[in-house]
This record gives structure tokens, C-alpha cells and sequence, in this order.
């Protein structure tokens, strides 16, 4: 790890002196991390966190831009597939929304996480929070992600007036293009918006080679009206479609043949008395088919399959808020129901069909409480929410040509009592005391919960689906598994000054009933003796896995810095460290990131600025035994970057990512499955070679 960090400070210290900027961040909200896409600041500058007003277009997954955060990572599963991991957690353990509505994939691999529906030029900002999210979110382990997409606002007068914010990207690496945006007219009474995005890419190209079957496809379209009934009462209505084609996923065993999608929300806020009410009601729906022979060399007839999936979410909730004792109260109640369905198939053998995760049916009703404002010298946060579980599933259904084996285990589900209910109690506090103008002391302490979802609860057949870990071992799941506690804490301080910013967090949570893969025959290991064993072997892994609840520790240390050198030159940097480890063996988590460091030098004029960015990678060495987890060697990576701002409406974004051609393969970017990639099966997938973005956005 050391020599990697030095190479890097040692390749930045050679070409700083060409790039700075002229002024530390703008301060943002105290417990938000804004990403802009655009580089214009959505928030008020007496708020208190760092803006990325650079987000360079190096992939075509948002995901990617909450990597730039400290603490945040990019699990890469494919072009559109990568996940958030925020201090070592990821998946569903991270509350990510959509314009702050809740999003649930449709495949039980995770093919689509939330962020798959952010395309980027429809995308006006990503928010993270800085450390665990506020229970308002809903329950979860780790940090809140937020979606925030471009809108138009009501106009000042009753003339209607025309509006666009519009967007292209193109990317040398893998000859992608993404155009997009949304334009419409407004009133000071009503708005109507319409959006669309297309995108494609072709496969990405590595150091390493061409990775075949890598490409990628998704259109999005919709609409959007907003009308003020009253002067304190506004209607909203949003409605979205997306159509995704063949896209690549080599750590997976399949690539996604399609990923149709609609969502919709209805909204209504006004105010009674003191209070501000508002009312939410959304659905998204969502058809899902993979295969193993579209995008890969095609298999044995009898070796083809081709899985389709389905989900539905239903949800609805209710919140108020009002001012109380300097701060502002918040109440409020939630309900999600959420149905799923998977069939898999062989498309040339009629008889062979059948239903790993069936009619998988998960709710939840949710209340919370939380208060936000001054108390005596300190601003504090204060929240509480408790939320009833429940969760059933259907019976398996299977094909005349499947054997034996998988019917057994079929009826073992069939015969269990698959309902399950819970309630989980979630709390968090944060303390922050502003010990000058410059310094702020803050800490937090957190009591998060999450509960199983459809994979690791009702997973009968041992299959590689697995929620999207990719670690190419086959999974069952646990009809009793508890729901994850997780109690954290964390301290750090905010320092920023005219010419410096630093913001180090220092943190720790013990994770109690944490779900991990565990042996699932654990007294006669590697022999292969009972059914599940047996049937587990014939789909390639003789040593299944069973999603069981441990105990985990994560701890570790990240910060945002930076320093004015001068004017015009300015230097920022990002440093994230964690460790996550299991308390009940001696093991570590699995896909956890590892050690980075990433520094960037600024040069700013007026409507221009250029920047060189290093990213410093140790090596990860603490791995997971039971998931069968790879060391992977540390690498550094340049890149270079610029903005223009042509006019006040009309901005141009270009850069060069991995400038030296750098080979590397990402500890998170999980292990290939497509025997056509061009990289062995087994090995890790690797990363992305030289190539060229540019970017230009217009709003009139």
C-alpha cells in the first residue's frame, strides 16, 4: 500500500503546478455530499459539504459518480448494473431513491440496481449523505443515495414560457453515445415536461483487449405535470418508461436480453395551519429476461437458459413537518408492498422450466419521528422509526424435464410455513458544535436494521443467483433469518478556511445477525452427501453456500481535503480506508474496497478550468475465504479533465480517463462468466483502458 500511495503523490507533485482553482468549496448541507452533473450548485451556499462541479462522464452508470465521495466505492457488475458501496456496505443495505421515491429491482441478481434508472443526461445531481441516512429514508444500514433529475420550475407570469435542459455524451472506450434531457412549458400555475434519453455502447476496450459482449442499451421516456391548485397547494404527477436491451454482465452467468420498466407518482403537498403536508403514491413495474447465449458463445442445447423476472411495487406514504423549538419537526408513515418473480428456462426444451424465487410477496409499514435544529451550542439530529415486516412466498413450480433432485427440495419449500413477520426499531443521533468559524466537531451514533430480501430468505435451489455478489458460488436461502442490526458510531470534524477544507470520520459498526454466505453443509464439507449438495453439483458448485445471519465488524477511516496554492491553482483529494471483518470466525467481508487515494489538481479561469487527477489503489489482501475471494494487486490510474463555459446556456465537458493505458483490474468489478469475454473465466473482469469523453449540456 505504501509504494502505491508515494507512486501517486510522486506522479501529482510532477504536474501540479499546471492546475489549481481559485477558492475552497462553496459550503452545503453538514450531513449531505452533493455530486452536480452540470456543474451548477442546486444549494445555498451557507450549507456545508463539498461540490464536485467537475463529474466526469467516464461510465455510463451513475453509480460511478458517488465513487468520488470519501467512503463510497463502485461495485461494477456491468455497464448499467453498479451498485453503491458506502463503508464497506452495499446492495440493499444502502438506501438509494429516485427523486426520493424507494425503487426495487426486478432480477435477483441485481442486474438493475436502483441507479440503473439514473441515466446521466437526465440526471441534475447525486446527494449522499455522510454516514448513515436519516430514518425519514427508510430502513437501512448505511448512507442514503439520492437521485435528483432535472425539472422544470413554474414560470413568474401567466405568459407560458418554454424551457429545455438538454444533454450529449460520447465516450471513446467504449464508442458510447447518451443524449438526452427535458424541455416543456410552464406557467406561474402549471408545468408540463416532457424527458427522454437514448443510449448504446459498443464493447469496452482494455488493456487487456477488447472485452466482447460488454455492450450496452437503454432508452427512458415519460412526462411530468405539476399545477398549483391554491397558493399553498400543489398536484404532482410523474410517469416513466424504460426499455433496456442486450447489456453485458460478465461477473454474472447471464447478460440482460431486455429490462422494460414503468414507474409513476402522484403527489399532492399544501399546508394546514403550522403544518406542511405531503402525500406520495408511486408503482413501478418491472419485466425482466437474461440469457447466456445472446452476448456469449452459445452453450450446449441442454446448458442454454433463459430467466425472466418480474416485480412489482406498490407504495404509498404520508409526511408533515413544521417548525418546533428553532428546528423543524418531521413525522411521518410509509407503506411498500413489493411482489417478485423468477422462471427459469432452457428455450429448446419446453419441459424444462422452473421458479427459484416464487411468487415472493415482501411488505412493510413504516413510522418515524425526527427533529433537526439548534439546541444550546449545538445543531443536532434526532430520529426514530419502526417498521412491521411481512413476507410469504408461493409454491415452486417445475417442468416434466427437471430431475429428481430439485424436486425434493421443491417439496421441503412447499411444506415449510414460508410467512414471516417482524419489527424493526431504527434510531439515530447526530451532534455537531461549531467551535469557531472555521471548525466544527460533529459525531453520530446510529441503530440501523434491514431485513432479508427475496434471494437470501426463499431461495430453494442452489443457483448463482445471489443478489448480486458475483462471486460465482451457488446460494440457498433461510426461511428464519433475523433481520441485520447494526449500531454505529462515528466522530470527526469539519475544518475549512478561506484557502483549506478538511473533513475527516473516523467510524465503527458492529452489524448483529449480518447476512452472509455461510457453508450450507457444514459437518461433512466437500462431500458431496445430501440432496442440496447433489443439485448443487450438477449447477457446477458442490459446495453451496446458505444465506445465514453472523456477526460483522466494519471500521475504518475516510476524508475529503483540499488546499488554495495560489489564486488560480488549487488542490482537493479523497481518501477512504475500511475493514470489514466477521466477529464470529476469523474471516473477512466479502467485496469490501480497498485502501484509495485520489488527489486532483485545478486550474480555473473564468469560464474555464482543467484539472489532472491521480487515483491511488492499494492492494487488497483481506479477503473472504468462504466466498472464495481474490487478492487483488493495487494500481494507479491518471486522468484529465476540463470545463467550458461556452455562454450562460451552453456548457462543454471533455477528459481523458486512464491517460497512461494503465492495466488494472478493480477488487470490486467481480469475477468473469462470459467464456467469450477474451479474459479467462474466473479471472477478475478488468478495467476500462485510455479513452476520450466529452460532454456538452445546453438550457435555455
Amino acid at each position: 500500500m505504501t509504494k502505491i500511495l508515494f507512486a501517486g503523490v510522486s506522479t501529482l507533485a510532477l504536474t501540479s503546478a499546471a492546475f489549481a482553482n481559485e477558492a475552497a468549496p462553496a459550503p452545503q448541507s453538514r450531513w449531505v455530499d452533493v455530486i452536480t452533473v452540470t456543474g451548477q450548485s442546486p444549494v445555498s451556499p451557507d450549507q456545508d459539504s463539498v461540490l464536485i462541479d467537475l463529474a466526469p462522464a467516464t461510465a455510463p452508470d451513475a453509480a460511478g459518480l458517488a465513487a468520488r465521495l470519501p467512503g463510497a466505492a463502485l461495485v461494477d457488475n456491468g455497464a448499467l448494473s453498479g451498485q453503491v458501496q458506502y463503508r464497506g456496505l452495499y446492495g440493499a443495505r444502502v438506501a438509494v431513491r429516485l427523486d426520493g421515491q424507494a425503487f426495487h429491482s426486478g432480477g435477483p441478481n441485481l442486474m438493475d440496481p436502483p441507479l440503473h434508472y439514473a441515466p446521466a443526461p437526465l440526471l441534475d445531481r447525486l446527494e449522499v449523505t455522510r454516514g448513515p441516512s436519516p430514518v425519514r429514508q427508510g430502513p437501512s444500514l448505511s448512507a442514503g443515495v439520492n437521485a435528483v433529475f432535472k425539472h422544470l420550475g413554474y414560470a413568474q407570469g401567466e405568459t407560458p414560457e418554454l424551457h429545455a435542459d438538454l444533454t450529449a455524451i460520447v465516450r471513446s472506450v467504449d464508442e458510447s453515445t447518451a443524449v438526452g434531457g427535458v424541455a416543456g412549458l410552464s406557467t406561474a400555475r402549471q408545468r408540463f415536461e416532457v424527458l427522454a434519453s437514448t443510449e448504446s455502447g459498443e464493447d469496452l476496450d482494455t488493456p487487456y483487449g477488447t472485452l466482447n459482449g460488454t455492450g450496452h442499451e437503454r432508452d427512458v421516456y415519460g412526462f411530468g405535470y405539476g399545477v398549483r391548485l391554491t397558493e399553498t397547494t400543489e398536484l404532482t404527477a410523474d410517469v416513466r418508461w424504460q426499455e433496456g436491451g442486450n447489456t453485458g454482465n460478465p461477473p454474472f452467468p447471464m447478460d440482460i436480453r431486455f429490462m422494460d420498466t414503468s414507474s409513476s407518482r402522484l403527489g399532492l403537498n399544501t399546508e394546514l395551519g403550522e403544518w406542511s403536508l405531503s402525500f406520495k403514491a408511486g408503482h413501478a413495474r418491472v419485466d425482466h429476461a437474461m440469457n447466456n447465449y445472446d452476448l456469449r458463445p452459445s452453450p450446449a442445447p441442454m446448458q442454454m437458459r433463459e430467466t425472466f423476472a418480474s416485480s412489482e411495487t406498490v407504495s404509498v406514504s404520508a409526511d408533515a413537518e413544521r417548525a418546533l423549538q428553532g428546528g423543524v419537526l418531521r413525522l411521518g408513515i410509509d407503506r411498500a408492498d413489493i411482489r417478485h418473480d423468477t422462471t427459469v428456462t432452457n428455450p429448446m426444451n419446453a419441459d424444462f422450466f422452473v421458479t427459484p424465487f416464487p411468487d415472493v410477496e415482501l411488505g412493510r409499514t413504516g413510522v418515524y419521528a425526527e427533529w433537526d435544529g439548534p439546541f444550546s451550542a449545538y445543531e443536532v439530529y434526532a430520529g426514530l422509526r419502526v417498521d412491521a415486516h411481512d413476507a410469504d412466498a408461493g409454491t415452486p413450480r417445475l417442468g416434466a424435464a427437471l430431475p429428481a433432485g430439485p424436486r425434493m427440495l421443491a417439496m421441503a419449500l412447499a411444506n415449510a410455513d414460508r410467512s414471516w413477520d417482524d419489527v424493526t426499531v431504527d434510531g439515530l443521533l447526530r451532534i455537531a458544535r461549531p467551535m469557531s468559524e472555521t471548525l466544527t466537531l460533529r459525531g453520530a451514533l446510529a441503530r440501523k436494521s434491514r431485513v432479508g430480501g427475496q434471494v437470501e430468505r426463499y431461495g430453494w435451489l442452489p443457483i448463482t443467483a445471489s443478489g448480486g455478489l458475483a462471486d460465482g458460488n451457488t446460494y440457498v436461502g433461510s426461511l428464519d433469518l433475523k433481520p441485520e442490526v447494526a449500531t454505529s458510531l462515528e466522530a470527526g470534524f469539519d475544518l475549512e478556511t478561506p484557502r483549506a477544507y478538511l473533513r475527516p470520520t473516523a467510524y465503527v459498526s458492529w452489524v448483529e445477525d449480518y447476512i452472509q454466505g455461510v457453508p450450507a453443509e457444514p459437518n461433512t464439507p466437500g462431500v458431496v452427501d445430501t440432496p442440496l449438495e447433489m443439485v448443487s453439483a450438477m449447477n457446477g458448485d458442490p459446495t453451496p453456500l446458505r444465506f445465514s445471519n453472523v456477526d460483522a465488524r466494519l471500521y475504518g477511516f475516510d476524508a475529503d481535503f483540499g488546499l488554495v496554492l495560489t489564486e488560480r491553482w488549487r488542490m482537493d483529494g479523497v481518501l477512504t480506508y475500511v475493514r470489514g471483518e466477521r466477529d464470529d470466525v476469523n474471516d473477512d467481508l466479502y467485496r469490501i474496497t480497498p485502501a484509495t487515494l485520489r488527489l486532483s489538481a485545478t486550474y480555473e479561469q473564468a469560464r474555464w478550468s482543467a484539472s489532472l487527477e491521480t487515483l491511488m489503489v492499494a492492494e487488497q489482501d483481506k479477503v473472504s475465504s468462504e466466498n472464495s475471494e481474490q487478492v487483488t494487486p493495487g494500481h494507479v490510474l491518471l486522468n484529465a479533465y476540463g470545463r467550458w463555459e461556452v455562454s450562460e446556456r451552453v456548457s462543454l465537458s471533455a477528459g481523458i480517463e486512464n491517460l497512461l493505458d494503465q492495466p488494472y483490474r478493480d477488487h470490486l468489478g467481480g469475477y468473469n462468466r462470459n467464456a467469450g469475454l477474451g479474459v479467462p473465466v474466473g479471472e477478475r473482469v478488468p478495467g476500462a483502458g485510455a479513452g476520450v469523453w466529452m460532454r456538452l449540456n445546453t438550457r435555455f
